[in-house]
């Protein structure tokens, strides 16, 4: 209950017992002029209800910040192994054991940059790691900060930050990041686009602690950022997150069909095997394709067969290409030395 005020652990308690009641009321016969004995007994307030009692009570000092409570855990990604362990040692251990860096004597990384084709995971991957590190998840969309008035935007970014602080351990996720920290005099507008990047640097590499709160941002397009951001004490860990191989597009498959009735001439591995260009996104687009389908099919079929994936797989283009993986592969091998321009393909619509 990470920022929860004494009027909210309150509320809390109050949830949680209306859950319990809830849950017992269906045995209750209310035309009966008493409740039997057995069942007001067996009326207790479980740590279920309490957990789902904070899926709906927000705490007061999020309530003016969007605020998301993933479900996504890390066996719902599938493979990004190397990811996921990086991310793991970056923000689930600080978050969850920060007296073993006490120990060492050495601070977390303050940013995490998740960079990569669209489609492949980044988003999943920043909301997994909250789950497992019950951290209070603060989302920030980039294209939502910027304001007409003057100084708006710029205080968005200070009172999500302060927000963050105030309930932490807190995630603080940077959607399109690019969006809102382009290099500083690249983008021509009368300046917020400089003044917000210069309002994220004073945030993470200023003079107050950024205690027990991870900073977690998503683009397409690293090499459009401001460099600032990317030196030591902002975003000094640097996340590629890559298309799927074959072996991730297997598991892929596995977790978008575990709850589809599939039928015997379903091969996965097959799928994966013709899926070469299709991003983690595009195989779930397949899976649910594939699933209406069947159903225009016949309305009353029982699983999907092998012929509704392939026929899905003639309906869904991938819009990865050949030179749109060369240009990250060899984006991710400069970002290890210096952050420039490079010419980027086109995506395929």
């Amino acid at each position: 209950t990470h920022g929860y005020t004494g009027a909210d652990l309150a509320h809390l308690c109050r949830e949680a017992a209306m859950k319990a009641l809830r849950r017992i009321l269906p045995k209750i016969d209310l035309e009966a002029g008493e409740i039997p004995a057995e069942i007001l007994e067996s009326l207790r307030v479980t740590m279920r209800d309490f957990m789902e009692a904070m899926r709906e009570i927000t705490p007061s000092a999020m309530r003016e910040v969007q605020v998301e409570i993933p479900k996504v855990r890390w066996g719902d990604i599938g493979n990004l192994e190397d990811a996921k362990q990086q991310l793991r040692e970056a923000v689930e251990w600080p978050i969850r054991h920060p007296e073993v860096f006490e120990r060492m004597g050495i601070t977390p990384p303050k940013g995490i940059l998740l960079y990569g084709p669209p489609g492949c995971g980044k988003t999943l991957l920043a909301k997994a790691v909250a789950t497992e590190s019950e951290a209070n998840f603060i989302t920030i969309r980039g294209p939502e900060i910027f304001s007409k008035w003057v100084g708006e935007s710029e205080k968005a970014i200070r009172e999500v930050f302060r927000r963050a602080r105030m309930v932490a351990p807190a995630v603080i996720f940077i959607d399109e990041i690019d969006a809102i920290a382009a290099r500083r005099g690249y983008v021509a507008d009368s300046g917020v686009s400089d003044r917000v990047v210069a309002q994220l640097l004073t945030e993470m590499g200023g003079i107050l602690p950024l205690s027990r709160v991870a900073v977690i941002a998503a683009t397409n397009r690293p090499d459009l950022l401001d460099p600032a951001l990317l030196r030591p004490g902002r975003f000094d860990r640097l996340i590629y997150v890559p298309p799927p191989d074959e072996h991730a597009r297997f598991e892929i498959l596995k977790i978008h069909t575990r709850k589809m009735p599939l039928a015997d001439d379903v091969d996965l591995r097959e799928i994966a095997r013709k899926t070469r260009l299709f991003t983690g996104a595009e195989l779930e687009a397949l899976c649910r394709e594939a699933a209406m389908l069947a159903l225009r099919e016949n309305i009353e079929a029982k699983a999907v067969h092998m012929r509704h994936f392939e026929e899905a797989m003639k309906r869904i283009t991938p819009t990865l290409t050949e030179d749109l993986i060369q240009y990250y592969e060899t984006l991710q091998r400069q970002l290890g030395r210096e952050t420039r321009r490079i010419e980027r393909p086109q995506l395929t619509i």
